[in-house]
């Protein structure tokens, strides 16, 4: 292990390194959070306010971490959230990732804004699920359907909190544009990080040619240097619950709906035909003063409990994924990590990452007196003050 990841002790320390590996604008992008940061800032606030209780003199002896989502028995609680850009972090990024998920038994998502063809995904991971931005144009978003399913997922995640852009303050400062351009700026970041810029830059150009978003459409989309790319994106406003509506009439399979926020969302999306729900602020880069999705977790889990309600936002400790669990969320799901993980280490970055985490539950586990997954409820839990 290098000096680099065996420094490495939890997923915090992953931030710092990938802060140092990869050039600014590029970190930027990852590390971007809408305006002041209060919502990013306070999905990680939101677990310090609660506690968890241990127990003693239990025989944990057959504790096991694993559990059930949608008829598929998991090695662990958590599973990697979609990120996009991944192969800018890391060669093949998403590629990397799905593997060790497939390998590991955990769910990996897969983002639409991936320079990797969803189909060379599926093909590694076949459980790999999907990440769709749905075009605002009825045939565009069918078409995308279509070409998921033949690709072979069988889990269709709908993000639903990006009918806007966001500010771009935190963008501008970090000197990242969409389209990617190369300034004098971004030119001399590439010289002054030479690991970056050779074995994931170069060596992507090389043998795949310029990056490509390649999987928000039915066809090909633009490159990431195109001047177009953002009018690309920029058709969402007009999006209804008609259009999930139809979106579960053409998807035959496990369809979950991200970014949901108000429990009343969380009733439509449900009686509209998800089968399950990420309660999530698209890890504060949307609205800020957003609502912290542990904070209203419960709420929804009220109004929702035939369904299982997942969790993405603030995640970076053992105790948070115990917390989420015993206030509700079926499954949790964690981005900036595993992509920092990635930046820092490549595939051991990740492997390490997963192995830490692991070791986290499992170990506040026994410590709180739990075998199973299913012992986690309300009863484990307290209020910090």
């Amino acid at each position: 292990m290098n000096l680099r990841l065996a420094a490495c002790l939890n997923l915090n320390d992953f931030e710092e390194q990938a802060r140092r590996r990869l050039p600014r604008p590029i970190f930027g992008y990852v590390h971007a959070a809408a305006e002041d940061r209060r919502a990013h800032d306070g999905n990680q606030r939101a677990f310090s306010k609660h506690r968890l209780l241990t127990r003693v003199l239990v025989d944990t002896t057959g504790q096991s971490s694993e559990t059930e989502l949608f008829g598929v028995r998991y090695a662990q609680p958590f599973g990697m959230a979609p990120v996009g850009l991944s192969a800018l972090y890391t060669y093949r990024g998403d590629c990397v990732l799905t593997e060790i998920a497939a390998r590991r038994r955990i769910p990996m998502v897969l983002s639409s804004s991936s320079l990797i063809p969803m189909e060379e995904v599926a093909r590694i991971n076949p459980n790999a699920w999907f990440q769709a931005y749905v075009p605002g144009d009825q045939q565009q978003m069918d078409a995308l359907i279509a070409r998921v399913l033949n690709a072979g997922f069988r889990t269709l995640v709908v993000t639903v909190d990006t009918p806007a852009y966001p500010n771009k303050e935190a963008f501008l400062r970090s000197g990242f544009t969409s389209p990617l351009k190369l300034t004098p700026g971004l030119i001399w970041q590439g010289l002054t990080h030479p690991g970056w810029s050779v074995n994931t830059f170069l060596r992507t150009l090389v043998r795949h040619g310029l990056p490509h978003f390649e999987n928000n459409y039915a066809t090909r989309g633009v490159a990431i240097i195109a001047r177009n790319v953002e009018r690309s994106f920029a058709d969402r406003g007009n999006l209804d619950w008609t259009y999930l509506a139809r979106i579960r009439e053409k998807w035959p399979h496990t369809l979950v709906v991200k970014g949901i926020l108000d429990p009343r969302d969380a009733v439509q999306a449900r009686d509209t035909g998800a089968d399950g729900i990420i309660v999530s602020n698209h890890g504060g880069r949307q609205l800020d003063d957003a609502v912290a999705p542990l904070d209203i977790l419960p709420e929804i889990r009220h109004a929702c409990p035939d369904i299982p309600i997942m969790l993405d936002g603030g995640i970076r400790r053992g105790t948070d994924v115990l917390k989420a669990l015993a206030l509700g969320a079926a499954f949790v799901f964690l981005g900036r990590p595993f992509a920092y993980a990635a930046a820092t280490a490549g595939r051991a970055g990740i492997e390490r990452a997963a192995d830490l985490l692991s070791a986290e539950i499992k170990r506040n586990m026994i410590m709180m007196g739990a075998c199973s997954i299913e012992a986690l409820d309300q009863s484990c839990i307290r209020p910090a003050y």
